[in-house]
């Protein structure tokens, strides 16, 4: 039986598996000075298969490990080991000594053993020995290292055992041609090829049909800077200026054409103040008092700070280290004159619109507003601010769908609650998608005989009912009413938030003109077991923190129930449990959505 195996560290691991008699050992030892000639920096990891020991009775390093030390390090000028006990009932677990590895130091780590691994591995095989071969049931197997009378399949790279500098080459060319495995992000982009029609998508799939049937807003509006905020830029933002405009000092301090002298003293000639210039040229041995964003005078090119400074009796002297050019900065490197400062589809924010304001804009152009038709339906849901109904419950969906729509800079339009009939359904869809580039409503899209999103949808425009492998939010409805779209949100307040982030989200920032947006993911440690289902992507309420280990860690809200908008308030991230996972332990990486870009 194969194990799975995933390379942990940035450099090639190349494993060498062989029936014992073999001869991996006496290979080693003849490659690794060869490999050591050309260049090759190397690490050795050796499967023992018994109670080894390297270090010697009676030495004082054995005698402090037997004596119940976890760990012993030994050091000289020429070496270090670190003995460590840790007995295990199994084989030992190759990632984690993978990670012992100073893989900086490194270029390769050569791997003997570990044949159940699904790891890359050169075979050696010796026909006199009589021994079956690995590869007809390893598929990791890269090349075989065998002898004159091996038969071998002619898709198999051939290496004579007998012939080390031939493996060398071999092991050279792994290394010149290995490539890292890419990082498998849950939901990450496809390449569209695996868009179907099937009613049960997979949440990428859900995203990809979805932004196939938007089509971003064209229509642009001239807009003050003050109200840029949360806006898109219809187009490039070209400098009118260098910034910064003037080559000037970056700290307070004295500007001076810089001597080859190191105890030069230089005459003081003047001080210039920000916003202020020095009229006159620096002459060699001369310097003036510079203010932080002073213009540099003519002449100087150099600044030292004030602190570092000498003055006395109409002249200065400098302390520490000088080079050529310290602390100025040159007019035009952060941007050029003619540069593109912001580039068209930008969403503005107040880095971005202090940006433009140092540029001297006032006003630029946006694209318009998505506008966004919301509301509710259902018999039982109550308008909060009213008395509650019996066997009811106080509408929440609207008011978070509402929010994370203004979030995106839209203009909402508020429906208000729907009662549950086919009539009221369908002159809200028609009067929404007449006001609206979006039409948003929560609840009724599951399979209740009073669930009539469905049905009127049919009647009034075209709709794409689905079912995505996720938890929470599986039912989604989708389709076009006229030129709107239309998104039915499940009914659970959790589910209704999650949906909307996943799919509606990206939705409106492509409609509202951002490009390629895709959504954050960012790796973090579980504290935490966490467990979903194979096939299906988990949307589990999170908090992440920053540890002591100087790594992000993340740890649940608690119950994940669907109804349960407090996972929402006290979590601050969606951990994702991407399809290919069923269980995770903690210490192993996750993924997680933080909710501050909306939440």
């Amino acid at each position: 039986m194969s194990i799975p195996f995933t390379n942990p560290l940035p450099i090639p691991v190349l494993g060498f598996c062989a029936y014992s008699g073999t001869g991996k050992t006496t290979l080693l030892k003849q490659l690794i000075p060869e490999l050591n000639r050309r260049g090759v920096r190397l690490a050795v990891i050796k499967h023992a298969h018994h109670n080894f020991d390297v270090d010697i009775p009676g030495k004082d390093s054995y005698e402090m490990r037997k004596a119940g030390a976890k760990q012993m390090l030994v050091a000289s000028h020429v070496r270090w080991a670190l003995m460590t006990e840790d007995a295990k009932d199994g084989d030992p677990e190759l990632p984690h000594l993978l990670k012992q590895i100073e893989a900086d130091k490194v270029d390769i780590v050569l791997v003997e053993g570990f044949k159940k691994l699904e790891l890359p591995k050169i075979e050696l095989h010796r026909a006199a020995h009589g021994k079956p071969f690995i590869h007809t049931h390893d598929d990791n197997i890269q090349a075989i290292a065998c002898c004159d009378d091996t038969e071998l399949p002619s898709e198999l790279r051939r290496l004579d055992i007998n012939n080390v500098a031939q493996i060398a080459d071999y092991v050279g060319e792994y290394i010149a041609t290995w490539q890292p495995c890419p990082v498998d992000l849950p939901m990450a982009p496809t390449c569209g090829c695996e868009l179907d029609t099937s009613t049960t998508l997979s949440v990428r799939q859900g995203i990809d049909k979805i932004l196939s049937y938007v089509k971003p807003v064209t229509a642009i509006e001239s807009v003050d800077l003050d109200e840029l905020e949360n806006r898109v830029l219809a187009s490039d933002a070209i400098s009118p200026v260098d910034v910064p405009q003037h080559t000037n000092s970056a700290m307070d301090g004295y500007a001076f054409k810089l001597s080859d002298t190191a105890d030069a003293s230089y005459k003081m000639v003047g001080e210039v103040m920000a916003g202020h210039a020095y009229n006159g040229t620096i002459a060699n041995g001369e310097a003036v008092r510079i203010m932080t964003g002073a213009p540099l005078p003519a002449g100087a090119d150099t600044i030292q700070l004030r602190e570092l400074a000498n003055e006395q009796d109409g002249a200065v002297s400098f302390e520490g280290d000088m080079s050529l050019g310290q602390h100025v900065r040159q007019a035009g490197e952060d941007i050029a004159q003619g540069a593109t400062a912001l580039a068209a589809h930008s969403r503005l924010h107040a880095a971005e619109q202090g940006l433009l304001a140092s540029l001297g804009f006032g006003e630029l152009p946006v694209f318009k507003r998505p506008k966004v038709a919301v509301f509710s339906t259902g018999d039982e849901v109550c308008q909060p601010g009213e008395p509650l109904k019996a066997n009811c419950i106080f509408d929440s969906n609207r008011y978070t769908i509402k929010s994370m729509a203004k979030k995106l800079g839209c203009e909402v339009i508020d429906l208000g609650i729907i009662q549950d009939s086919e009539a009221a359904l369908a002159q809200a869809l028609k009067d929404g998608a007449a006001k609206a580039d979006i039409v948003i409503s929560s609840g009724g899209v599951s399979v209740g005989d009073a669930d009539y999103i469905k049905t009127v949808l049919e009647q009034v425009g075209q709709i794409n009912f689905w079912r995505i492998n996720m938890r929470p939010g599986r039912p989604l409805a989708f389709g076009q009413i006229d030129d709107s779209l239309f998104f039915g949100l499940p009914g659970n307040p959790v589910a209704v938030m999650v949906s909307f982030l996943q799919f509606v989200q990206p939705a409106i920032r492509k409609l509202a003109g951002e490009q390629n947006w895709i959504h954050t993911m960012v790796p973090a440690i579980t504290d935490k077991p966490l467990r979903s289902r194979t096939g299906r992507t988990e949307f589990t309420r999170g908090v992440y923190h920053l540890a002591a280990d100087g790594k992000l860690h993340v740890t649940t809200t608690g119950a994940q129930g669907s109804g349960m908008l407090s996972s929402m308030v006290k979590g601050n991230c969606l951990i994702v449990i991407g399809e290919k996972d069923d269980q995770l332990n903690p210490g192993d990486t996750v993924y997680i959505q933080p909710f501050a870009d909306l939440l």
